[in-house]
Parts: C-alpha cells; sequence; structure tokens
C-alpha cells in the first residue's frame, strides 16, 4: 500500500466535545502522512513527469502530506461514510459549502456551522495536496521532489500572469501569496513582459529597462528573483504576463495521487497500518470547490480513481463551480493556483462524453479514460451561472460549435443554480470586498446555494448506496431555448435602468502548449480559434430560466445575475469583475433590486413590476417562498429541514428590498 506511514499528531475533541445528534461527539486528528508509489505502476502512468522523480532503495517515490480527519468519537455511531474535501488553496471548504459554517481562519479547526455532516455520521477529512501553499497555521500541503535529468534539477520557461486590483509598483511572481518559483538570471533580457486591457486584448511588450526582478525594501528598490518591479506601476484592470525562464520544477501530479491513496487508506487500511477509521468506512465520497472542483474534473480526466491494488478509491464525487476548466496540477512547472485563461486551465477536452474538435482533429472526453477502465463513479456536478458568464459554462454539456446539447452519461448529473454566483451570496447587500480589493458596479449577488449542496450530497449518497436515481439534470439547454449567446441574454438586462452587462464578453480559444500539455514545449501557448459558448436565458425580470431556481428567484425581489462588472474607481470599468483580478478570477455576480413601489417604478421607467405591485406583506411573500420551497423538497432539489431557514432568510431579504431605502453599502462599511 502507498501510504507507507500514518503519523498521528494530535487527537482532540472537536467542537468543545459538542455533540451532533444520535452521532455524538467527534475527534480531530491531524498530522502527516507518508506515501511511497511506484512510478512504473499503470495505475501511476497519467502523472506528469513521475519517472523523472527520485526514488528511494525499493524503486519507490516519495513524499508526504498533511492531513486532518473528523471522526465520530463512537465510531460504529457513524454513518460508516467517507467525505473527503479538497482543500481549497490548502484551506478547507466543506465546514462552510455543506455545514453553512464560518469561513477558514488560520489556526482554528472547521467551525460545525449547523452540523449537517456531523448528524449524518459522516467521517470528514482533508489530505494536502497542493505544493505551493503559504506555510501558514492551519493550511495543509503537501511536500513532493522534483523532477531530475541528467543534468540536474528541470529547468524550462514559464508564464506568470496577474491582473492586480489595486495600484502596485511590485507584484509576487506567483498567485495569492503562494511559492514563486525564481526567475535564474536577474539580468536576463531574453525575459518579456506583457500588458493587456482585459484578457483577450492584443498583448503590448513593455521595453525591457523599464521593468526588473526586485522588490522594495525600506523604500529601495532590491534585485529579487521572485518579484517583478515596474517602474511606470502596474495599473489595475489591466492584465500582464512575464515570460522566464526558472529551475526546479515539483513533481505536482503527485497530489492527484496523494488524494487517491489517502481515501483508500481511511477506507480499505487495517488499524495494524495505524488507520484511525479502520473497519468504519463502506463507501467514500469527494467534494471539491472552485479550483478544487477542478482538481477534481482533472482526477476524472486522468483516471486515477483506482489505487495499486486496483480498489475503487471514492464512490462519488461533486466538483462544485469547475466549469469546464481543469488546472495545473499534473504538469511541468505547474501554478496550482492559477486562473489565467491562457493556461492548461483552460484546454480541451470539457465534457464527460468524448468529441472531436472540428478546428484540431483531436477527440477525447473528460471521462474517456474511466470509460476505458470499465467502471464509473457517480458524479454530480453543481454550478451557477458564473461559470457560464465566463466563458466555459456551457461547454460541460454542448458541442464545441454550440449548436446541440450533448448526451450526458447515465452516471452523470449537472445541476445548476440559477442566478446565483461563484462564491456565497452577500447580505446585506454591499457593492464592495476590500478584503479583495474589489469595488462593483452593482450591488454583489446575495444568494445562497449552500441548502441545495446538502440535497445534493444526500442524492448522492442514496444513488451509491442503494441504486436511487437522483433528480434528473436541470441546466441551461440549446433544445428548449434555455441555453442563449450572452448578448441575447444581455438584451432584457440592458432594459434594467443603470445596468450593462460585461463587455467584453468573456471566452475561450483553442490554446496549443504542443504535443503533450503535461510538458509544454510551446512557451506561451499558440492561441486557436474562439469556442462558442452559451448563457441561460432569462426571464422578463433577468432572472435565469435554465437550472434549478432557488425560492428567491421563482418569487424574486431583485434581478440576480453571476456576473458584475468592475466599478470605475478599481480599473478596467465595464470589464468583467472577478475577485483574483481581470485574468479568470473567481466571478462576482449582481443583486439588482426592483423598484420598492410605483411611484418608483414609473418615475425610473423599471420594466420590472415593483415590490409592492407584486406581493401584499411580508408575511404572504413568505407563504410564497415556503410553496416554492416545498415544490423544491418535492422534487428533491431541497431537504425539508432546510425550508424554514429559507422562509427566515426571505424575510430579511423583504424587509430591506421592500424598503425605498435600500442602497448597497459601499466597500469598506
Amino acid at each position: 500500500m502507498p501510504v507507507t506511514k500514518f503519523e498521528i499528531k494530535s487527537r482532540t475533541p472537536y467542537a468543545g466535545g459538542q455533540s451532533f445528534g444520535e452521532v455524538g461527539a467527534y475527534e480531530q486528528v491531524d498530522g502527516v502522512v507518508h506515501f511511497a508509489v511506484d512510478p512504473m505502476d499503470p495505475a501511476n502512468e497519467t502523472i506528469a513527469d513521475i519517472d523523472l522523480a527520485p526514488r528511494n532503495g525499493q524503486g519507490l517515490v516519495e513524499f508526504t502530506s498533511d492531513f486532518r480527519v473528523l471522526a465520530p468519537l463512537d465510531r460504529p455511531r457513524g454513518n460508516r461514510r467517507l467525505f473527503l474535501d479538497i482543500l481549497n488553496r490548502g484551506k478547507y471548504s466543506a465546514a462552510k459549502d455543506m455545514n453553512s459554517a464560518a469561513a477558514f481562519v488560520p489556526g482554528a479547526a472547521p467551525d460545525p456551522g449547523n452540523g449537517f455532516l456531523m448528524r449524518q455520521g459522516y467521517t470528514v477529512a482533508w489530505c494536502g495536496w497542493q505544493f505551493d501553499v503559504p506555510e501558514v497555521d492551519g493550511i495543509l500541503g503537501i511536500r513532493v521532489p522534483g523532477a531530475e535529468d541528467s543534468g540536474g534539477p528541470i529547468a524550462g520557461k514559464i508564464v506568470v500572469t496577474f491582473a492586480p486590483n489595486a495600484p502596485a509598483n511590485v507584484q509576487l511572481l506567483s498567485d495569492r501569496d503562494h511559492r514563486p518559483y525564481p526567475a535564474n538570471n536577474l539580468e536576463d533580457w531574453d525575459s518579456v513582459m506583457t500588458v493587456q486591457e482585459h484578457e483577450d486584448a492584443p498583448e503590448e511588450i513593455i521595453p525591457r529597462d523599464q521593468w526588473s526582478f526586485a522588490r522594495m525594501e525600506d523604500g529601495r528598490r532590491v534585485p529579487d528573483p521572485r518579484h517583478a518591479y515596474l517602474e511606470a506601476g502596474f495599473q489595475p484592470g489591466k492584465v500582464y504576463q512575464v515570460v522566464y525562464t526558472t529551475t526546479g520544477a515539483p513533481v505536482a501530479g503527485l497530489g492527484l495521487l496523494a488524494i487517491r491513496d489517502f481515501g483508500s487508506f481511511l477506507r480499505y487500511g487495517s488499524a495494524a497500518d495505524g488507520n484511525p477509521c479502520a473497519g468504519n468506512i463502506e463507501h467514500a465520497y469527494v467534494s471539491g470547490v472552485s479550483q478544487s472542483g477542478r482538481f477534481l474534473r482533472l482526477f476524472l480526466y486522468a483516471g486515477v480513481n483506482r489505487d495499486e491494488q486496483g480498489r475503487t478509491a471514492f464512490d462519488g464525487f461533486i466538483p462544485h463551480v469547475a466549469g469546464g476548466k481543469r488546472g495545473e496540477f499534473n504538469q511541468r512547472l505547474a501554478q496550482p493556483s492559477s486562473q489565467a485563461a491562457r493556461s492548461t486551465n483552460s484546454i480541451f477536452p470539457f465534457s464527460d462524453a468524448a468529441q472531436t474538435d472540428p478546428e484540431t482533429g483531436l477527440t477525447d472526453g473528460v471521462l474517456s479514460r474511466l470509460t476505458a477502465q470499465g467502471r464509473l463513479p457517480k458524479i454530480m456536478y453543481t454550478y451557477t451561472p458564473s461559470e457560464y458568464w465566463a466563458g466555459h459554462g456551457s461547454l460541460v454539456h454542448t458541442d464545441l460549435t454550440g449548436t446541440r446539447d450533448v448526451e450526458v452519461p447515465d452516471d452523470v448529473r449537472i445541476y445548476v443554480y440559477a442566478s446565483s454566483q461563484h462564491g456565497l451570496g452577500t447580505f446585506p447587500l454591499t457593492d464592495g470586498d476590500p478584503s479583495d480589493n474589489i469595488r462593483a458596479q452593482n450591488p454583489l449577488n446575495c444568494l445562497d446555494h449552500r441548502s441545495f449542496m446538502r440535497a445534493a450530497l444526500t442524492s448522492l449518497d442514496r444513488w451509491v448506496t442503494a441504486g436511487e436515481a437522483p433528480p434528473p439534470s436541470s441546466h441551461p439547454k440549446i433544445a428548449d431555448g434555455t441555453a442563449v449567446p450572452p448578448a441575447k441574454a444581455a438584451e432584457t438586462l440592458r432594459t434594467i435602468p443603470g445596468v450593462n452587462p460585461p463587455a467584453p464578453f468573456r471566452r475561450f480559444a483553442r490554446l496549443d502548449f504542443g504535443p503533450d500539455p503535461g510538458v509544454p514545449t510551446q512557451i506561451p501557448a499558440g492561441i486557436g480559434r474562439v469556442f462558442s459558448h452559451l448563457v441561460s436565458a432569462v426571464d422578463r425580470d433577468g432572472n435565469e430560466l435554465g437550472g434549478i431556481r432557488l425560492p428567491f428567484v421563482t418569487v424574486p425581489l431583485a434581478t440576480h445575475t453571476g456576473w458584475n462588472t468592475r466599478h470605475a474607481d478599481m480599473g478596467g470599468e465595464g470589464q468583467t469583475l472577478s475577485t483574483g483580478g481581470a485574468s479568470g478570477g473567481t466571478l462576482r455576480g449582481s443583486t439588482i433590486p426592483f423598484p420598492a413601489t410605483r411611484e418608483e417604478r414609473q418615475a425610473t421607467g423599471d420594466p420590472r413590476l415593483s415590490v409592492e405591485e407584486r406581493y401584499d406583506s411580508r408575511e404572504h411573500y413568505q407563504d410564497l417562498i415556503r410553496q416554492a420551497a416545498q415544490t423544491l423538497v418535492d422534487q428533491r432539489y431541497l431537504l425539508a429541514e432546510d425550508v424554514e431557514q429559507l422562509v427566515d432568510l426571505g424575510g430579511r431579504h423583504y424587509d430591506l428590498l421592500s424598503s425605498p431605502v435600500r442602497e448597497a453599502q459601499p466597500a469598506g462599511d
């Protein structure tokens, strides 16, 4: 077994010994797991550069990961299910997204929130897979070897892309303070820096004598291979690229094997091997959000769901808000946190079923390798409109020309949470987030789709354990007219006073990194023709028709979108707003309130009926929310336990949005 040592460093009561329903109290187990994998085993053949990793005396490749396990203190009282949450940049997501808990806090245990996963009896676990995460208390990472050839550590060319949201003269050559690749030569005049007005605009080369590899220290410019310095300053709203040569290529794809073998160990390992869950796991599910959802799409594409013993690691997958992307998680000189549009994040294939690209002649599908192995896990893709407006969401279920729907495999469901945004909603309304240096043109989207996530996991569990088919896929479709070009949806949205959809629309282009994207040889990538992409059609209120509609969309107080635009104060006015900057970051959505009164509607020329023209009272509104929620329960897209909290939240929405004074709080307030 690839797990050679399960080193437990601490065992403590979880959440102060809190009891969770019939399951009781949980314990938290933290430590380091040691791996040794066979680079020649067929189960590992898709891992880039594994053949160039140093080996021990047994010919195995060694690495270690941080881990955390939350398990019922009385193991038999659990439900015998493992829920492995793929870390997002080393941080846990499940507590926030399944338990409606507080977000990650450095050094703190995951907040139990409403205790959903614990009340159900899940063993919840995390394992480090990303090699470049910051060394911060509570962030879990992995230590992997670097690829080597006869000349020593591998060297190569790299492209670092960034799009600042605030003015600066210095930029760390990485994303979100992750470990950067250092430049080999500070005076390398073959290095190139470019700037674009937006990610699809023409590139302009910045003269080499106007920038350098340097940082500022005590007001002085200091040479530094890990930073870029621009004398004129980096301007917010623009996209910059630095192309340079570096040495040292961690075998990033070992993170895929860490997840597989950690899950396999908890499921199949014995007590003698040190497994704290021995004999108590019958089924294993894995979930990931955003970056970690893209990680799962790559995990499926790489076909690594069977371990070296031929055993299935995970029975069910929930990749959330990944869209059509994968990521730089299994390639030479990988940048796992990069969201750049012109990276291997954005390459074919996109759909599960194999397609042939008419432009390149390539034929492939995300599930092609697993299909060839003879057994597919159960998969639930869950999305928001943000991934569609980002230019790639519809590619998951349409052909590459955007003219027909592609059949979804029997073992797959696709659920789109209509009119919500990539991240969690923000309520009360605000137009910015100082922690990300962003300010939006419209109030940020306030919808919370986490209740749908809990229902999806419940359906997945019944699908795996009892063979009970989940509700049908629900997403925009060409056949019924709910999937349309962005310009078509924008026609209705522009009728709302003061509302302008993003310009330009996001798009995906064909990228050529050479014959093997795992070992890119064309850097920067060659750029080909643009892929077609679609978004959901909208109703006359501007709310989306394709997908599962929250009660707040069925019974609306506002127009909710998966996109927002950059405010003039942060540069790039009118471009798509994303947390990670202008180049492929996390998209933010909008909530655009209806007029509160008929008088206000008439004064502004708003085509949408006012709140007072729609609903008699707060009680009337909440009753309609309850009815809409019950319909979703009957359809099994929602759990009965979440109905009343949605009704209560609806009351809070009504209190704010029915009032003529309902301005969004400015950023920083």
